[in-house]
């Protein structure tokens, strides 16, 4: 099981403001499990900090703007797809400005310095949300779409496409985060001509110029005024009748616009709160709707907030119903799990299938049959007791009783027809005989019971002198 990661120390980042032109300075810190990206502005009274959620996002105009009351952050993306891409779960980010420092305009200097830091392996285990059904949203006005499909880690593939004699249409793909580093962090930001003055109008990209971003002139201007574009810009004069790219450094990658667009895609993800295992195909993408995707992402999340664990009935478990005899006591009307699927270290995902034949349903009740809440308690706790004796050397000596039970919730009826899965976990190691335990049971991706209980683990002196 992948455990979260912090930093292993601090590093700061020093640089201007793409949109303000003031001088800032970003600081990544190390933070405890579960919590996530938070962003501190050091420059404000009461040091007031944002969490970086999508419902956070205030402004997309031009970059990630987050903010909570009176605060705000902006050009959080790029330093956002680092962490991510890099498996980076927890941090606390303070910067001394309304923005990050624009940098060269791409994730590379954060990627550096993570790696140069390094990683911090935490013990809570790293929550993935996977994807099991496709997902969408589109916006029919900007022909902008972003699909979610299954898939066994994070990747994505970006497509862009604008009216214009340079850059028309383009494609990246990353398979993997492990590839970040290398194929996606040195991808500039970049900007048309035609939307500098506009952008300059409304107090934006104060700081920009030709070596943190790629300036694309692709549309035919007069040579007085682009004179009058450069001069504003503080760039060097170009001729209007040589369209094409203008920045100091070269192209790193002919693609190079589709692959920052793939990079800002990561850094909007991010504000999901949870890595993601799924395939993301983007078309005319955008920070406006990757955050409204986002957004949905969240709310699908809250749905399912604990995930329904994968089931492929045509698997081989790893214990069948003989095996399991072998480690618990219970046998018919009673014994409630038929095979385990699923066996880790302090996990343990269990199936129980339920017939129109089980004997409670006589009873409970004969017009409605309905599986009664505390023989889901009865399964899920025989679904631990497996995990518990699954490492005794003679679990026939042993038996497993209830100390306590505690939070229990029904959250939907369980009926004749249904599988269930039972997914436990170990919650602290067991001390003196005595476990605790926090346990889900799943009806297809619907979590219709969940419990935390208290187990004691004996041996049992009259099996052991019979």
């Amino acid at each position: 099981m992948l455990k979260q990661n912090t930093l292993k120390e601090s590093f700061s980042l020093s640089g201007k403001g793409l949109h303000t032109g003031l001088h800032l300075t970003v600081t990544f810190n190390p933070a405890p499990e579960n919590h996530g990206y938070k962003i501190q502005r050091t420059d404000l009274p009461n040091h007031p900090v944002i969490e970086a959620i999508a419902e956070n996002v205030i402004d997309t105009q031009r970059g990630t703007v987050l903010g909570k009351g009176e605060a705000r952050c902006s050009t959080v993306e790029h330093a956002m797809a680092a962490l991510y891409a890099l498996g980076v779960d927890n941090v606390f980010i303070q910067v001394d400005g309304p923005e990050f420092p624009i940098l060269d305009g791409s994730a590379e200097l954060y990627v550096k310095e993570i790696h140069r830091v390094g990683l911090m392996e935490q013990k809570a285990p790293k929550d993935y949300y996977v994807i099991t059904r496709k997902m969408e949203f589109s916006d029919e006005k900007t022909g902008a779409c972003i699909t979610l499909l299954p898939d066994e880690d994070f990747s994505i593939t970006s497509m862009i496409s604008f009216d214009s004699k340079v850059l028309n249409s383009q494609f990246a793909t990353l398979d993997n985060m492990d590839k970040f580093a290398t194929e996606i962090a040195a991808a500039r930001t970049f900007v048309f001509v035609r939307e500098i003055e506009p952008l300059l109008m409304a107090g934006l990209i104060k700081g920009g110029d030709l070596d943190n971003a790629i300036v694309i002139y692709e549309r035919q201007t007069s040579q007085e005024n682009l004179d009058k574009l450069c001069q504003l810009t503080g760039v060097e004069k170009h001729d209007a009748n040589e369209l094409g790219y203008m920045q100091h450094k070269p192209l790193v990658w002919e693609n190079e616009p589709a692959r920052h667009k793939l990079l800002d895609i990561i850094g909007d993800m991010a504000l999901i709160g949870r890595p993601i295992k799924g395939r993301i195909i983007a078309t005319r993408p955008g920070h406006t709707i990757n955050n409204k995707f986002a957004r949905m992402m969240r709310k699908e999340i809250r749905k399912h907030e604990v995930q329904a664990p994968h089931y492929d009935p045509n698997k081989k478990p790893i214990m069948d119903i003989n095996r399991i005899r072998e480690l618990l006591p219970h046998r018919y009307p009673l014994q409630l799990v038929d095979k385990v699927i699923e066996l880790k270290e302090n996990t343990i995902v269990a199936v129980k299938n339920i017939t129109s034949n089980e004997p409670f349903f006589q009873g409970h009740f004969p017009l409605e049959p309905i599986v009664p809440g505390v023989l889901l308690i009865e399964a899920m706790a025989q679904t631990g007791g497996i995990l518990v004796l699954k490492d005794v050397e003679d679990p026939k000596l042993w038996s497993t009783y209830f100390v306590k039970i505690d939070n229990v919730k029904f959250r939907h009826k369980v009926v004749p027809g249904d599988t269930l899965l039972f997914k436990v976990e170990i919650l602290e190691p067991i001390s003196h005989g005595i476990g605790s335990m926090q346990g889900y049971a799943f009806v297809g991706e619907n979590c219709v019971m969940e419990a935390t209980f208290t187990a004691q683990v004996t041996k049992h002196e009259a099996k052991e002198k019979a």
